[in-house]
């Protein structure tokens, strides 16, 4: 009934703004999003059909891995190339190549001085807005995209589906980088902040009209869904995830294990257990990442993390000169999961411990800086109901943000 509801509303939209008979594009998450993408691009390609107009998907993968053509099959629920074809007849679904200068067109670019304005100072630099140039194939665009908290933007979803979803490295290194400087903990699930400021800047560059159509899942389903005017729709979106995604807790604990779902195959996206857990994590406390299904620090990054290793902000801004050829995007990973610590007269104080229960060697956790614990010695139903302990277990540990009452 409520996915009903959504297609009489959305295609009562996509009527009164001209979509017949055009060519839209629309870019969809990838797979590290609890998000229902197979039914609603269902709705939106029939929807389609009826105005007469063509669809097509990208993919906004940032610097994730490409999908294979049989996960796209299973993102959006299908089991072959027969059945998709069924369902979704000519669509095309691309994956966005965010390395492939090629495959980037550049709309233009932010001065030195407004980037220094909107960042309160944490950085001076000329930024240019690079986008996937297959949107210039298409009369209209679309995003659809789930909303939750985000330790990059504040929140997930809207702008961000152009950047860094399918936008250049430029853009990708410096609104990572600028996350970095102002620390998960001050950024995440705040919808104000420098570079949601920023996003929406380069967004306000994309010369093509525009629909968002933003929805926030609870519990595994639609608890709302807004289709619209961009930052209209993200906002509404936010204020529903504020409701739905924020957990408040009465006291900071000494050892949170959070768990880290399959859709997270890698350190780089599994990160986001640390993300929504830091804020109730006490001073000198641990955080266990327990993922015993993960190998991989990062499968794009993985060479780079390796070398490098995870270090607080401080360390980095008193060691630029020596980092000054690595991605900002990969610094600021880094620092996001190592956590906020201090970096004084050589020696770097993190102020908790981040330890892996996952499959990546005690050998790699040790030469990045991360502790180690074999995922086999961890029975999680020890953890269970142990809060006034000062133990914190969380099961499906990354969309949700845990924070303190107060």
């Amino acid at each position: 009934m409520y996915l009903e509801k959504i297609k009489k509303e959305l295609f009562d939209y996509l009527v009164s703004d001209g979509y017949q008979k055009k060519k839209v594009l629309m870019v969809i998450p990838d797979t590290t999003r609890t998000a229902p993408v197979g039914k609603l691009v269902r709705i939106v390609k029939e929807v389609c059909n009826q105005s007469g107009a063509h669809l097509d998907l990208m993919i906004a993968l940032g610097t994730h891995q490409p999908l294979s053509r049989e996960t796209v099959f299973r993102h959006l629920g299908v089991d072959n190339e027969r059945e998709y074809l069924e369902v979704f007849g000519e669509t095309r679904c691309f994956n966005h190549t965010w390395n492939d200068p090629s495959s980037l067109v550049e709309l233009g670019s932010l001065s030195p001085a407004l980037v220094s304005e909107v960042s309160n100072g944490l950085l001076e630099e000329e930024i240019k807005i690079t986008i996937n140039k297959k949107i210039f194939e298409y009369d209209y665009l679309m995003i659809l995209g789930p909303v939750f908290p985000h330790e990059i933007a504040g929140f997930s979803g809207g702008s961000k589906y152009f950047f860094p979803g399918i936008s250049g490295p430029e853009m990708i290194d410096h609104t990572h980088w600028l996350g970095a400087l102002i620390t998960n903990l001050n950024i995440i699930g705040k919808a104000n902040n420098p570079v949601r400021s920023i996003l929406d800047m380069g967004a306000s560059l994309v010369p093509i009209p525009v629909t968002n159509i933003a929805f926030v899942v609870h519990q595994n389903k639609i608890a709302g869904i807004f289709v619209g005017e961009l930052r209209e729709t993200w906002r509404k979106a936010v204020a529903l995830s504020e409701k739905l995604h924020v957990v408040y807790k009465p006291h900071p604990y000494r050892k949170v294990i959070a768990c880290a779902p399959k859709m997270y195959e890698d350190l780089w996206t599994g990160g986001k257990c640390m993300y929504k857990c830091e804020p109730v994590v006490e001073d000198g406390g641990e955080l266990v990442i327990y993922a015993p299904h993960i190998t991989s620090l990062s499968y794009t990054h993985g060479h780079i993390l390796e070398e490098i290793g995870y270090h607080v902000r401080d360390y980095y801004l008193q060691n630029m000169e020596q980092y000054k050829e690595y991605p900002r995007a990969v610094l600021a990973v880094s620092t996001l999961i190592k956590g906020q610590g201090t970096y004084q007269n050589g020696i770097e104080r993190p102020r908790i411990k981040v330890t892996l229960a996952t499959g990546i060697p005690p050998e790699v956790c040790e030469k990045v800086g991360l502790g180690y614990i074999n995922p086999e010695s961890i029975n999680l139903s020890e953890y269970e109901n142990k809060e006034d302990e000062g133990i914190l277990l969380v099961p499906k540990a990354g969309e949700t943000l845990y924070r303190l009452a107060e």
